[in-house]
């Protein structure tokens, strides 16, 4: 079985010390998952077994375990190697689409000033025979251009007024916030958006209802874990809270009814923990956030919808200037280079200004589904703050199964770290008052 990345996370959130209850409830993993992962990376970095009197287990790790698997699998050096690697390369990525689109103005503006040129020194060599039919189809243009100052765009100072650029620690971490972004990483932006809001929201999910669990001892109502969860059915399937099962199943949790009949569930894993943890924050409801058009400042944004524009208008005029033929054969280079990617360079422009367009709407449309699933898991929260006798009898007969057991170093009856005889020679006036207690239950 493969190293889980998300377990080692875990365990170094943790101190090192955890149980597989302490896992599964930070990772918001499946329980066995979370204790087929630990038993793996254990038996990997040689990590101490601990075993309380009353039979709970807990691992305890070494703080340079990563360190210990670096060394041990060419692997993992590979991977934690490429992706160094991989976030160069998707800066790389980013950085391209603004430089492709100085690129494209610049030649379509350059080749544009070349063929205005030659145009004007034909008219003046022919006797302005030239400028009654250059461009083809009658399409005029003056011999100056009149246009804006498109040299403001490359604005050198644009760069002082700025904050400095963050540079991520990697993709997936939260979007950059207004005037974090350089130039080039706003034209990326702009363009496709800062990725998925909520490209985490199960992990959260689930880590969030672990943390519900935990906080009640390891004992729940249906109705706590509602606001968490987004289906939760209709009709019988709804009544007979079956929403719940994936919850059961994925945390080991064991239903019972109540003597109203009604049903509640207590989870024996969750509640082990290798610490005194306490109870942790955790949000009433499950919201997942709104998709974001751009983490472009409305400034940057203006000038990749202008500069677009420039590019996409170039590139109309440059194909009216290029349908002579006879001038492009003449100049060649440059202007036959560009004459070649032309079509390139208009699906360019237009797709530069398109895809932000279509990916609006798009945004929109998604934003709106979200918008529901948050408003309804919200009433579901509510409806739990302003809960009835009813859950609240619930509530009250899950905490007959209420339990928090925490397997400190005081209670072991056995450990990895040191050799049996020595924990048995350590451990014998406690032995010895185990078996007197025994002997004076069997001879009352």
């Amino acid at each position: 079985m493969a190293l889980n990345a998300e377990v080692m996370q875990a365990v170094e959130r943790l101190d090192y010390r955890v149980t597989v209850g302490d896992v599964a409830a930070q990772a918001g993993l499946d329980v066995k998952v979370a204790q087929q992962a630990l038993l793996v990376l254990a038996s990997d970095v040689q990590a101490h077994l601990q075993v309380s009197e009353s039979g709970e287990i807990a691992y305890e790790f070494p703080r340079q375990f990563r360190a210990i698997l670096r060394n041990k699998f060419w692997r993992l050096r590979l991977q934690e190697t490429w992706d160094r690697v991989w976030r160069i390369l998707f800066y790389l990525i980013r950085i391209s689409f603004g430089i492709l689109l100085l690129v494209s103005i610049a030649l379509i503006f350059i080749t544009i000033a070349i063929l205005l040129i030659a145009a004007s020194s034909a008219d003046r060599e022919g006797g302005g025979r030239r400028s009654r039919s250059f461009g083809g189809g009658g399409f005029f243009l003056p011999r100056i251009w009149f246009g804006p100052n498109i040299f403001w765009f490359f604005d050198f100072d644009y760069g002082r007024r700025r904050y400095p650029r963050r540079v991520a620690s990697s993709t997936r971490t939260s979007p950059k916030t207004e005037n974090q972004l350089n130039f080039f990483e706003a034209i990326f932006s702009f363009l496709f958006g800062d990725g998925d809001p909520n490209a985490e929201r199960e992990d959260y999910r689930w880590r969030s209802i672990a943390t519900v669990i935990r906080n009640s001892s390891g004992a729940v109502v249906a109705e706590q874990i509602a606001p968490y969860l987004d289906d939760l059915g209709k009709g019988w399937s709804k009544d007979y809270e079956d929403y719940m099962l994936p919850v059961l199943s994925r945390f080991n949790g064991q239903p019972e009814v109540s003597p109203e009949g009604g049903l509640i569930y207590h989870f024996p894993e969750l509640q082990v923990s290798a610490a005194e943890r306490g109870n942790r924050s955790v949000s009433a409801y499950l919201k997942e956030s709104l998709w974001k058009f751009s983490s472009a400042s409305s400034g940057q944004t203006m000038l990749a919808i202008g500069l677009g524009s420039v590019n996409l208008i170039g590139a109309l005029v440059l194909g009216s200037l290029l349908q002579d033929s006879l001038l492009v054969e003449q100049l060649g280079g440059l202007v036959a280079f560009v004459n070649s990617i032309y079509w390139l360079l208009l699906a360019y422009g237009t797709a530069f200004l398109g895809t932000p367009l279509i990916r609006y709407f798009w945004i929109q449309w998604r934003n709106g589904f979200i918008e529901g699933r948050n408003e309804q898991r919200q009433q579901r929260a509510i409806a739990l703050n302003q809960a009835g006798d009813d859950i609240r009898e619930k509530i009250s007969y899950a905490q007959q199964f209420a339990a928090q057991t925490v397997v400190s170093k005081a209670d072991l009856a056995y450990t990895t770290e040191t050799d049996l005889v020595e924990q048995e020679a350590a451990q014998a006036d406690k032995i010895d008052a185990e078996w007197r207690r025994r002997l004076r239950e069997s001879n009352p």
